[in-house]
């Protein structure tokens, strides 16, 4: 696990792989980079993959005070960790929020160290907070530090972790991994604090990816939608949206999983960001 100093405080990082074209790889709420290392082991072979743990209520390194922990303010976050890596011509994937967090990334302005950008069943449009998990998070939000992590110690519990107000909806077969990810919410204190501030400032905006949907059109670099067929919290409808929103954008679903398809399905996921590398850059003259 690296880290770099970023304006919002300490950001840990892993970085693995061959000398080739750069991956980065974002993750959701309540999640760290952990959620990618089923991809990454596949494609680590012929990528430079680099996943940064986000803010976003699983991280380790608690945030300053004054950090912007809304998702355009992470959204800045990811652009700073592309600059302070001097990452340049990246494949941005997304998944669950991390999704969320790429369209942001190429709406407002950054798109120059992006290449091309995979979206993964993730929020879009008026989707947020998503589903049942979602609402139950921005609820869970509103409370105090104090009472969020009372409330999240049932989370030690993977019956309660299974539950559709929990991971039950996003994830077939992660149970270890989301067991994993809820450590540090129920056992320290500063980051409960991050992500009480980081659940009001998420869904303080609710029209904030229509916003960004608005300006996908304007990626003209390879785009790909990757969605899962069964997924109930992120609808099938908006992957195909997405795709069709960007100029040169393709759509993929995957069967046999939910929304969280780097854990369910993490071998096929890689093979089609796999092919999707292949594809050649658009013709600029077209």
């Amino acid at each position: 696990m690296r880290e770099t100093e970023l304006s919002a405080g300490t950001i840990e990082y892993e970085e693995t792989g061959a000398a080739g074209p750069t991956v980065v790889f974002l993750h959701g709420l309540m999640m760290d980079a952990s959620l990618w290392d089923g991809p990454i082991a596949e494609l680590a072979r012929e990528h430079r993959c680099v996943a940064p743990t986000l803010p976003l209520g699983a991280h380790r390194r608690a945030m300053r005070d004054d950090a912007d922990l809304s998702l355009p303010g992470v959204a800045r976050l990811v652009t700073e960790f592309l600059d302070r890596l001097d990452l340049r011509d990246v494949t941005l994937v997304g998944n669950d929020t991390g999704g969320a967090l790429v369209q942001l990334v190429v709406s407002e302005g950054a798109a120059d160290r992006v290449g091309r950008v995979v979206l993964v069943s993730c929020e879009a449009f008026d989707n947020l907070p998503p589903g049942l998990t979602g609402r139950t998070l921005a609820l869970a939000g509103k409370l105090s530090p104090r009472m969020f992590g009372l409330f999240m110690q049932q989370m030690r519990l993977g019956a309660v972790r299974r539950s559709p107000v929990a991971f039950g909806w996003l994830t077939k077969r992660g149970g270890a991994t989301t067991g994993r990810w809820m450590r540090p919410v129920i056992t320290r204190p500063e980051i409960r604090r991050d992500a009480v501030r980081m659940l009001r400032a998420v869904f303080a905006d609710r029209r904030v990816l229509l916003g960004a949907a608005e300006r996908l059109p304007e990626f003209d670099r390879p785009a790909l939608v990757v969605w899962a067929r069964e997924d109930r919290v992120m609808p099938p409808a908006h992957g195909r949206r997405l795709a069709e929103l960007f100029p040169h954008g393709q759509l993929v679903e995957i069967g046999d999983t939910y929304t969280l398809i780097p854990l369910d399905r993490p071998a096929e996921l890689a093979s089609v960001v796999r092919e999707f590398m292949r594809v050649p850059d658009p013709d600029p003259r077209q």
